[in-house]
């Protein structure tokens, strides 16, 4: 494994923020830290990156522990949320900073740094203060600027939580091909569940300060572990019905409406271009349905959903049975 985290702890006074946190993140994968605000998931980022120290357990770079090491000598290339540009250099001079303080000599400097304005898209910005770019292109400049660090692993803390949705979408396939497609690990904070599954290998979901799942988006949406994971991934959550001592699970593409179904009573409709999604008070609770755009309702709703594609967990503890 290029990085592990094992038994990792950090606490603040009496309050453990993470806790027996174990990780492995393989040479060009990108794992994905995704959970709510407060989970622990940045704090882990600092931790890796140097920024903080555990008060548990040991992190590993390529077998080599680093936990007591200063930040600068991990060789990690870090995004910000925040950018954290310096304002008063130019787009140039932000990039140039790092290459002389590993003291590279000024031809070497220029080069590179002419070199990656071109990979970024930014030659003809390379003047402009930071204030003159737009939030897109603010943000290339620190992948930029991360990319010069010749790095051993990315750690990127919600690099396009400042974004406007087009933005974000712009901007994906440039991450990719920038970063996620090296041969570096990366690490990607987010609490964005769909920004996650579009980008990342493994999805490690977060809950108070430990690691709920982890695995493939797609394993993660087809099997949930627990009711938690099981609402936290997918868009709109998974509808949960009690059922005696079991709590059945299904997704809200699951649902259909059918003359021999459960009577429901339609609440709200919203149209997303190709589909529609449904708002239904029902005898078990409030569901939530997606259907094709021109799904038409009936006077009398009623749903129903095939049984095979139900997820079932104990009312008690949460876990899937």
């Amino acid at each position: 494994m290029t990085l592990e985290l094992q038994s990792v702890g950090r606490r603040f006074g009496e309050n453990w923020i993470l806790r027996q946190l174990d990780l492995s993140v393989n040479e060009g994968e990108c794992v994905a830290l995704l959970g709510a605000s407060g989970c622990g998931k940045s704090t882990a980022l600092r931790l890796i990156a140097g920024l903080d120290q555990p008060d548990a357990g040991q992190i590993l770079i390529h077998g080599r522990r680093v936990d007591g090491i200063p930040a600068r000598q991990r060789r990690i290339g870090m995004v910000f949320q925040s950018y954290a540009l310096f304002p008063h250099l130019s787009v140039r001079n932000n990039l140039e900073l790092g290459l002389k303080i590993r003291g590279l000599p000024v031809e070497e400097r220029q080069n590179r740094i002419s070199g990656m304005l071109d990979v970024v898209k930014l030659s003809a910005q390379a003047d402009r203060l930071p204030a003159q770019l737009s939030g897109g292109q603010r943000q290339r400049v620190a992948l930029a600027r991360a990319l010069l660090r010749d790095p051993l692993i990315y750690l990127l803390d919600e690099p396009m939580s400042n974004l406007d949705a087009q933005l974000r979408d712009e901007l994906r396939p440039e991450l990719k091909k920038l970063i996620l497609n090296g041969p570096q690990p990366v690490i990607y904070v987010t609490h964005d569940q769909q920004e996650a599954m579009a980008l990342a290998d493994r999805i490690a979901v977060m809950r108070s300060g430990q690691i709920e799942q982890i695995g493939s988006p797609q394993e993660l949406y087809d099997k949930p572990m627990t009711t938690y994971v099981a609402q936290f991934i997918g868009r709109p959550p998974m509808n949960l019905l009690e059922d005696d001592d079991v709590m059945v699970g299904i997704r809200p593409e699951h649902l259909y409406f059918d003359a021999e179904g459960m009577p429901c009573e339609l609440i709200n409709r919203e149209w997303h271009g190709a589909s529609q999604q449904f708002i239904l008070n029902s005898p078990r609770g409030e569901l939530q349905m997606i259907s094709s755009g021109d799904t038409i309702v009936p006077e009398r709703p009623t749903v129903a959903w095939k049984r095979d594609l139900e997820h079932r967990f104990s009312k008690s503890s949460g876990f899937r049975q």
